[in-house]
Protein backbone atom coordinates (compact mmCIF):
# COMPACT_ATOMS: atom_id res chain seq x y z
CA UNK A 1 0.00 0.00 0.00
CA UNK A 2 3.42 2.39 0.88
CA UNK A 3 3.95 2.09 -3.46
CA UNK A 4 0.52 4.85 -4.05
CA UNK A 5 1.89 7.64 -2.56
CA UNK A 6 4.86 7.74 -4.26
CA UNK A 7 3.47 7.89 -7.45
CA UNK A 8 2.02 11.72 -7.14
CA UNK A 9 5.25 13.54 -7.29
CA UNK A 10 5.52 12.03 -10.48
CA UNK A 11 2.43 13.23 -11.89
CA UNK A 12 3.33 16.72 -10.58
CA UNK A 13 1.21 19.78 -11.78
CA UNK A 14 -0.23 18.88 -15.05
CA UNK A 15 -2.54 16.23 -12.75
CA UNK A 16 -3.26 18.90 -10.39
CA UNK A 17 -4.32 20.86 -13.67
CA UNK A 18 -5.87 17.57 -14.87
CA UNK A 19 -8.29 16.91 -12.04
CA UNK A 20 -9.38 20.55 -10.88
CA UNK A 21 -10.57 20.61 -14.80
CA UNK A 22 -12.54 17.12 -14.62
CA UNK A 23 -14.08 18.20 -11.45
CA UNK A 24 -15.04 21.31 -12.82
CA UNK A 25 -16.20 19.31 -15.92
CA UNK A 26 -18.25 17.07 -13.44
CA UNK A 27 -20.03 20.42 -11.42
CA UNK A 28 -20.94 21.11 -15.32
CA UNK A 29 -22.82 18.22 -16.04
CA UNK A 30 -24.55 18.03 -12.66
CA UNK A 31 -25.74 21.92 -13.12
CA UNK A 32 -27.48 20.99 -16.51
CA UNK A 33 -29.23 17.78 -15.27
CA UNK A 34 -30.65 20.90 -12.59
CA UNK A 35 -31.23 23.72 -15.02
CA UNK A 36 -32.41 22.06 -17.73
CA UNK A 37 -35.79 21.48 -16.02
CA UNK A 38 -35.95 24.99 -15.49
CA UNK A 39 -35.06 26.17 -19.23
CA UNK A 40 -38.05 23.54 -19.98
CA UNK A 41 -40.60 25.08 -18.17
CA UNK A 42 -42.42 27.81 -17.36
CA UNK A 43 -43.97 25.60 -13.87
CA UNK A 44 -40.55 24.23 -12.68
CA UNK A 45 -39.61 28.12 -12.82
CA UNK A 46 -42.67 28.79 -10.63
CA UNK A 47 -41.35 25.94 -8.21
CA UNK A 48 -44.15 23.49 -9.22
CA UNK A 49 -44.56 20.38 -11.20
CA UNK A 50 -45.42 20.29 -14.84
CA UNK A 51 -49.21 19.47 -14.37
CA UNK A 52 -48.97 17.31 -18.05
CA UNK A 53 -45.92 14.54 -16.15
CA UNK A 54 -47.29 13.13 -13.52
CA UNK A 55 -46.92 9.81 -13.39
CA UNK A 56 -44.61 7.53 -10.92
CA UNK A 57 -41.37 7.70 -13.23
CA UNK A 58 -42.09 11.35 -13.54
CA UNK A 59 -42.26 12.29 -9.63
CA UNK A 60 -39.28 9.64 -8.69
CA UNK A 61 -36.93 11.59 -11.20
CA UNK A 62 -38.06 14.98 -9.46
CA UNK A 63 -37.40 13.90 -5.86
CA UNK A 64 -34.08 12.47 -7.03
CA UNK A 65 -32.49 15.02 -9.17
CA UNK A 66 -33.58 17.51 -6.14
CA UNK A 67 -32.03 15.37 -3.34
CA UNK A 68 -28.76 14.12 -5.05
CA UNK A 69 -28.06 17.42 -7.30
CA UNK A 70 -30.17 21.17 -7.11
CA UNK A 71 -28.02 23.30 -5.12
CA UNK A 72 -24.99 20.82 -4.72
CA UNK A 73 -23.17 21.17 -8.15
CA UNK A 74 -23.56 25.31 -8.38
CA UNK A 75 -21.86 25.66 -4.88
CA UNK A 76 -18.98 22.98 -6.02
CA UNK A 77 -18.41 25.34 -9.12
CA UNK A 78 -18.36 28.47 -6.92
CA UNK A 79 -15.63 27.29 -4.88
CA UNK A 80 -13.67 26.61 -8.07
CA UNK A 81 -13.93 29.78 -8.79
CA UNK A 82 -12.52 30.90 -5.25
CA UNK A 83 -10.33 28.22 -5.75
CA UNK A 84 -9.23 29.46 -9.55
CA UNK A 85 -8.94 33.14 -7.85
CA UNK A 86 -6.08 32.01 -6.21
CA UNK A 87 -4.51 30.70 -9.69
CA UNK A 88 -4.83 34.06 -10.72
CA UNK A 89 -3.26 35.65 -8.32
CA UNK A 90 -0.43 33.56 -8.38
CA UNK A 91 -0.11 33.65 -12.15
CA UNK A 92 -0.18 37.84 -12.21
CA UNK A 93 2.95 37.82 -9.64
CA UNK A 94 4.90 35.24 -11.42
CA UNK A 95 4.66 38.22 -14.49
CA UNK A 96 5.20 40.66 -12.24
CA UNK A 97 2.11 42.07 -13.62
CA UNK A 98 -0.63 43.89 -11.45
CA UNK A 99 -3.64 41.76 -10.44
CA UNK A 100 -6.49 44.30 -9.56
CA UNK A 101 -6.49 45.93 -13.00
CA UNK A 102 -6.75 42.32 -15.08
CA UNK A 103 -8.99 40.97 -12.90
CA UNK A 104 -11.68 43.94 -13.02
CA UNK A 105 -11.77 43.81 -16.73
CA UNK A 106 -12.45 39.90 -16.40
CA UNK A 107 -15.07 40.69 -13.73
CA UNK A 108 -16.50 43.47 -16.18
CA UNK A 109 -16.96 40.73 -18.82
CA UNK A 110 -17.83 38.05 -16.91
CA UNK A 111 -20.62 40.69 -16.27
CA UNK A 112 -21.65 41.49 -19.60
CA UNK A 113 -21.83 37.98 -20.74
CA UNK A 114 -23.88 37.14 -17.58
CA UNK A 115 -26.28 39.93 -18.84
CA UNK A 116 -26.79 39.07 -22.75
CA UNK A 117 -27.10 35.03 -20.73
CA UNK A 118 -29.75 35.92 -18.55
CA UNK A 119 -31.57 38.76 -20.80
CA UNK A 120 -31.16 36.14 -24.22
CA UNK A 121 -31.27 32.52 -23.14
CA UNK A 122 -31.94 32.12 -19.38
CA UNK A 123 -32.93 34.41 -16.73
CA UNK A 124 -31.02 32.13 -13.98
CA UNK A 125 -27.74 33.02 -14.98
CA UNK A 126 -24.92 32.97 -12.68
CA UNK A 127 -22.14 34.43 -14.10
CA UNK A 128 -23.72 37.94 -12.89
CA UNK A 129 -23.44 36.86 -9.25
CA UNK A 130 -19.81 35.88 -9.48
CA UNK A 131 -18.93 39.11 -11.05
CA UNK A 132 -20.32 40.91 -8.17
CA UNK A 133 -19.00 38.48 -5.44
CA UNK A 134 -15.35 38.47 -7.37
CA UNK A 135 -15.11 41.59 -6.33
CA UNK A 136 -15.71 40.70 -2.90
CA UNK A 137 -13.01 38.34 -3.00
CA UNK A 138 -10.70 41.27 -4.48
CA UNK A 139 -11.30 43.20 -1.43
CA UNK A 140 -10.63 39.77 0.81
CA UNK A 141 -7.67 38.29 -0.96
CA UNK A 142 -5.28 39.32 1.65
CA UNK A 143 -7.05 37.55 4.30
CA UNK A 144 -5.95 33.74 6.08
CA UNK A 145 -7.36 30.52 4.96
CA UNK A 146 -8.73 30.07 8.48
CA UNK A 147 -10.20 33.49 8.61
CA UNK A 148 -11.59 33.18 4.97
CA UNK A 149 -13.26 29.39 6.06
CA UNK A 150 -14.67 31.25 9.61
CA UNK A 151 -16.25 34.24 7.69
CA UNK A 152 -17.77 31.30 4.86
CA UNK A 153 -19.56 29.45 8.04
CA UNK A 154 -20.44 32.75 9.29
CA UNK A 155 -22.02 33.98 6.06
CA UNK A 156 -23.87 30.48 5.55
CA UNK A 157 -25.20 30.84 9.43
CA UNK A 158 -26.27 34.07 8.99
CA UNK A 159 -28.15 33.34 6.00
CA UNK A 160 -29.80 29.78 7.58
CA UNK A 161 -30.51 31.62 10.42
CA UNK A 162 -33.01 34.17 8.28
CA UNK A 163 -34.44 31.69 7.19
CA UNK A 164 -35.33 29.95 9.82
CA UNK A 165 -36.81 32.80 11.26
CA UNK A 166 -39.65 33.07 8.23
CA UNK A 167 -40.24 29.35 8.69
CA UNK A 168 -40.74 30.51 12.34
CA UNK A 169 -43.31 33.48 11.35
CA UNK A 170 -44.99 30.64 8.99
CA UNK A 171 -45.66 28.39 12.03
CA UNK A 172 -47.17 31.79 13.46
CA UNK A 173 -49.37 32.34 10.59
CA UNK A 174 -47.55 35.19 8.91
CA UNK A 175 -46.57 33.02 6.14
CA UNK A 176 -44.42 34.61 3.43
CA UNK A 177 -43.96 31.32 1.48
CA UNK A 178 -44.69 31.67 -2.16
CA UNK A 179 -43.76 30.25 -5.67
CA UNK A 180 -41.60 32.69 -7.84
CA UNK A 181 -43.98 33.23 -10.73
CA UNK A 182 -47.02 33.20 -8.56
CA UNK A 183 -49.26 30.03 -9.68
CA UNK A 184 -50.33 28.25 -12.34
CA UNK A 185 -51.89 30.77 -13.64
CA UNK A 186 -48.83 32.94 -13.99
CA UNK A 187 -46.83 29.39 -15.24
CA UNK A 188 -48.86 29.35 -18.23
CA UNK A 189 -48.49 32.26 -19.39
CA UNK A 190 -44.87 32.17 -19.08
CA UNK A 191 -45.46 28.89 -21.47
CA UNK A 192 -46.87 30.86 -24.25
CA UNK A 193 -44.43 33.58 -24.41
CA UNK A 194 -41.09 31.01 -24.11
CA UNK A 195 -43.53 29.55 -27.52
CA UNK A 196 -43.70 32.98 -28.92
CA UNK A 197 -41.12 35.44 -31.03
CA UNK A 198 -37.78 36.48 -29.30
CA UNK A 199 -39.03 39.56 -28.41
CA UNK A 200 -41.81 37.86 -27.10
CA UNK A 201 -38.57 35.35 -24.88
CA UNK A 202 -36.99 38.21 -24.02
CA UNK A 203 -39.64 39.84 -22.61
CA UNK A 204 -40.10 36.95 -20.61
CA UNK A 205 -36.83 36.68 -19.37
CA UNK A 206 -36.82 40.74 -18.03
CA UNK A 207 -39.75 40.05 -16.41
CA UNK A 208 -38.60 36.58 -14.70
CA UNK A 209 -35.20 38.40 -13.56
CA UNK A 210 -37.18 41.39 -11.75
CA UNK A 211 -38.92 38.75 -9.97
CA UNK A 212 -35.76 36.77 -9.13
CA UNK A 213 -33.54 39.85 -8.18
CA UNK A 214 -34.54 39.76 -4.59
CA UNK A 215 -34.18 35.72 -4.35
CA UNK A 216 -30.59 36.34 -6.01
CA UNK A 217 -29.60 39.16 -3.42
CA UNK A 218 -30.69 37.26 -0.43
CA UNK A 219 -29.95 33.84 -1.34
CA UNK A 220 -27.83 32.84 -3.64
CA UNK A 221 -25.29 35.75 -3.50
CA UNK A 222 -24.40 35.00 -0.07
CA UNK A 223 -24.09 31.14 -0.72
CA UNK A 224 -22.09 31.90 -3.75
CA UNK A 225 -19.89 33.96 -1.79
CA UNK A 226 -19.33 31.35 1.25
CA UNK A 227 -18.02 28.51 -1.57
CA UNK A 228 -15.97 30.93 -2.87
CA UNK A 229 -14.28 31.87 0.03
CA UNK A 230 -13.17 28.40 0.39
CA UNK A 231 -12.16 28.28 -2.64
CA UNK A 232 -10.10 30.85 -1.72
CA UNK A 233 -8.78 28.56 1.03
CA UNK A 234 -8.28 25.89 -0.28
CA UNK A 235 -6.10 27.40 -3.18
CA UNK A 236 -4.07 29.21 -0.69
CA UNK A 237 -3.33 26.03 1.60
CA UNK A 238 -2.64 24.17 -2.07
CA UNK A 239 -4.50 21.23 -0.91
CA UNK A 240 -5.67 20.28 -4.33
CA UNK A 241 -1.91 20.52 -5.68
CA UNK A 242 -1.59 16.80 -4.12
CA UNK A 243 -5.19 15.15 -3.12
CA UNK A 244 -3.69 11.80 -2.71
CA UNK A 245 -1.50 13.61 0.61
CA UNK A 246 -5.06 14.59 2.38
CA UNK A 247 -6.87 11.18 2.04
CA UNK A 248 -7.57 11.51 5.43
CA UNK A 249 -9.28 14.52 5.25
CA UNK A 250 -11.22 13.49 2.00
CA UNK A 251 -12.50 10.26 3.92
CA UNK A 252 -13.82 12.73 7.18
CA UNK A 253 -15.50 14.99 4.39
CA UNK A 254 -16.76 12.41 2.78
CA UNK A 255 -18.34 10.44 5.96
CA UNK A 256 -19.50 14.10 7.32
CA UNK A 257 -20.77 15.21 3.80
CA UNK A 258 -22.82 12.14 2.75
CA UNK A 259 -24.55 11.52 6.40
CA UNK A 260 -25.51 15.64 7.19
CA UNK A 261 -25.53 16.29 3.53
CA UNK A 262 -28.22 13.67 2.99
CA UNK A 263 -30.22 13.79 5.47
CA UNK A 264 -30.30 17.90 4.79
CA UNK A 265 -30.62 17.03 0.73
CA UNK A 266 -33.92 14.83 2.32
CA UNK A 267 -35.32 17.50 4.14
CA UNK A 268 -34.89 19.88 1.34
CA UNK A 269 -36.50 17.43 -1.42
CA UNK A 270 -39.55 17.12 0.97
CA UNK A 271 -39.88 20.72 1.52
CA UNK A 272 -39.69 21.48 -2.30
CA UNK A 273 -42.49 19.38 -3.15
CA UNK A 274 -44.86 19.40 -0.96
CA UNK A 275 -44.10 16.53 1.62
CA UNK A 276 -45.21 18.45 4.99
CA UNK A 277 -42.03 20.16 5.48
CA UNK A 278 -42.06 24.27 5.43
CA UNK A 279 -40.56 25.90 2.42
CA UNK A 280 -38.37 28.07 4.64
CA UNK A 281 -37.03 25.45 6.97
CA UNK A 282 -36.18 23.39 4.10
CA UNK A 283 -34.24 26.44 2.56
CA UNK A 284 -32.35 26.90 5.71
CA UNK A 285 -31.15 23.31 6.41
CA UNK A 286 -29.88 22.95 2.71
CA UNK A 287 -27.92 25.53 3.34
CA UNK A 288 -26.17 24.67 5.93
CA UNK A 289 -25.89 20.69 4.60
CA UNK A 290 -26.07 21.18 0.85
CA UNK A 291 -22.07 22.49 0.82
CA UNK A 292 -21.30 19.83 3.10
CA UNK A 293 -22.55 16.90 0.32
CA UNK A 294 -21.20 19.16 -2.42
CA UNK A 295 -17.77 18.81 -0.43
CA UNK A 296 -18.56 14.96 -0.19
CA UNK A 297 -19.01 14.66 -3.97
CA UNK A 298 -15.41 16.04 -4.69
CA UNK A 299 -13.99 14.25 -1.79
CA UNK A 300 -15.21 10.68 -3.55
CA UNK A 301 -14.23 11.86 -7.05
CA UNK A 302 -10.85 13.29 -5.91
CA UNK A 303 -10.49 9.99 -4.80
CA UNK A 304 -11.67 7.41 -7.48
CA UNK A 305 -9.92 9.57 -9.95
CA UNK A 306 -6.58 8.01 -10.18
CA UNK A 307 -8.74 4.73 -10.94
CA UNK A 308 -10.48 6.14 -13.56
CA UNK A 309 -8.00 8.07 -15.88
CA UNK A 310 -10.74 8.15 -18.95
CA UNK A 311 -13.29 9.55 -16.87
CA UNK A 312 -11.43 12.14 -15.65
CA UNK A 313 -9.55 12.74 -19.06
CA UNK A 314 -13.13 12.92 -20.48
CA UNK A 315 -14.47 15.13 -17.93
CA UNK A 316 -11.33 17.35 -18.03
CA UNK A 317 -12.13 18.60 -21.93
CA UNK A 318 -15.38 20.25 -21.46
CA UNK A 319 -14.19 21.19 -17.65
CA UNK A 320 -10.83 23.64 -19.35
CA UNK A 321 -13.51 25.31 -21.33
CA UNK A 322 -16.58 25.73 -18.51
CA UNK A 323 -17.11 29.26 -19.60
CA UNK A 324 -18.09 27.84 -23.37
CA UNK A 325 -19.93 25.10 -22.24
CA UNK A 326 -21.89 26.37 -19.89
CA UNK A 327 -23.46 29.17 -22.08
CA UNK A 328 -23.73 26.45 -25.02
CA UNK A 329 -25.94 24.56 -22.87
CA UNK A 330 -28.28 27.20 -22.42
CA UNK A 331 -28.11 28.06 -26.01
CA UNK A 332 -28.85 24.09 -26.91
CA UNK A 333 -31.87 24.48 -24.50
CA UNK A 334 -32.84 27.64 -25.66
CA UNK A 335 -33.04 25.98 -29.34
CA UNK A 336 -35.26 22.78 -28.01
CA UNK A 337 -37.30 24.24 -25.86
CA UNK A 338 -38.07 27.98 -26.62
CA UNK A 339 -39.63 29.88 -29.87
CA UNK A 340 -35.93 30.58 -30.71
CA UNK A 341 -36.39 26.58 -32.22
CA UNK A 342 -38.72 23.44 -31.31
CA UNK A 343 -40.67 25.31 -28.81
CA UNK A 344 -41.40 22.60 -26.67
CA UNK A 345 -41.99 23.68 -23.77
CA UNK A 346 -43.65 21.62 -20.74
CA UNK A 347 -43.65 19.14 -23.39
CA UNK A 348 -40.73 17.05 -22.46
CA UNK A 349 -41.41 15.15 -19.28
CA UNK A 350 -38.12 14.72 -16.42
CA UNK A 351 -36.77 11.60 -17.31
CA UNK A 352 -36.98 12.77 -20.95
CA UNK A 353 -35.34 16.27 -19.55
CA UNK A 354 -32.56 14.51 -17.94
CA UNK A 355 -31.62 12.27 -20.60
CA UNK A 356 -31.34 15.17 -23.18
CA UNK A 357 -29.25 16.78 -20.39
CA UNK A 358 -26.81 13.76 -20.69
CA UNK A 359 -26.70 13.91 -24.49
CA UNK A 360 -25.84 17.71 -24.89
CA UNK A 361 -22.94 17.19 -22.24
CA UNK A 362 -21.60 14.07 -24.15
CA UNK A 363 -21.74 15.84 -26.98
CA UNK A 364 -19.77 18.97 -25.29
CA UNK A 365 -17.29 16.26 -24.17
CA UNK A 366 -16.58 15.43 -27.64
CA UNK A 367 -16.46 19.14 -29.33
CA UNK A 368 -14.35 20.00 -26.44
CA UNK A 369 -11.89 17.68 -26.81
CA UNK A 370 -11.79 17.94 -30.74
CA UNK A 371 -11.54 21.81 -30.39
CA UNK A 372 -8.86 21.60 -27.48
CA UNK A 373 -6.66 19.60 -29.77
CA UNK A 374 -6.22 22.65 -31.91
CA UNK A 375 -7.37 25.84 -29.63
CA UNK A 376 -5.35 26.46 -26.38
CA UNK A 377 -9.12 28.15 -24.77
CA UNK A 378 -12.55 27.46 -25.41
CA UNK A 379 -13.83 30.67 -27.72
CA UNK A 380 -15.40 32.43 -25.16
CA UNK A 381 -12.71 32.11 -22.92
CA UNK A 382 -10.44 33.33 -25.26
CA UNK A 383 -12.50 36.14 -25.49
CA UNK A 384 -12.37 36.48 -21.94
CA UNK A 385 -9.04 36.40 -21.64
CA UNK A 386 -8.36 39.06 -24.34
CA UNK A 387 -10.48 41.22 -22.15
CA UNK A 388 -8.52 40.36 -19.05
CA UNK A 389 -4.86 41.01 -20.81
CA UNK A 390 -6.19 43.39 -23.05
CA UNK A 391 -4.77 41.80 -26.00
CA UNK A 392 -5.17 39.63 -28.58
CA UNK A 393 -4.20 36.06 -27.71
CA UNK A 394 -3.35 33.31 -29.89
CA UNK A 395 -6.04 31.20 -31.09
CA UNK A 396 -3.76 28.27 -31.83
CA UNK A 397 -1.41 26.25 -30.23
CA UNK A 398 0.93 26.03 -32.96
CA UNK A 399 0.76 30.02 -33.00
CA UNK A 400 2.29 30.07 -29.19
CA UNK A 401 4.86 27.85 -29.73
CA UNK A 402 6.15 29.44 -32.77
Amino acid sequence: MRTQPAKAPVQGTVSRIASVDALRGLSLLGILVVNIAFLASGYRMAGLAEPAFDSPLDWAVRWTVTLVAENKFYLLFSFLFGYSFTLQVGAAARRGRAFRPMFLRRLAGLLLLGLAHAVLLFPGDILTTYAVVGLALLALRGISPRTAVILAVAVTSLLALGFALLALMAAMGMDAAGTISHGAAEAVRSDVALRGSGLQIIDEHLHKLSLILVLRVLFQGPAVLAACLVGLAVGKLGVLRDPSAHTATLRRIQWAGFTLGLSGAAVYTMSAWNGGVNKFFGEAVDLVTAPLLAAAYAATFLRLLPYAPRIGRALAAPGRMALSNYLAQSLLCAVIFTGYGLALVDRVSPPLEVLIAVAVFAAQVFFSRWWLRSHRYGPVEWLLRAVTYWKRPARHRRLELA
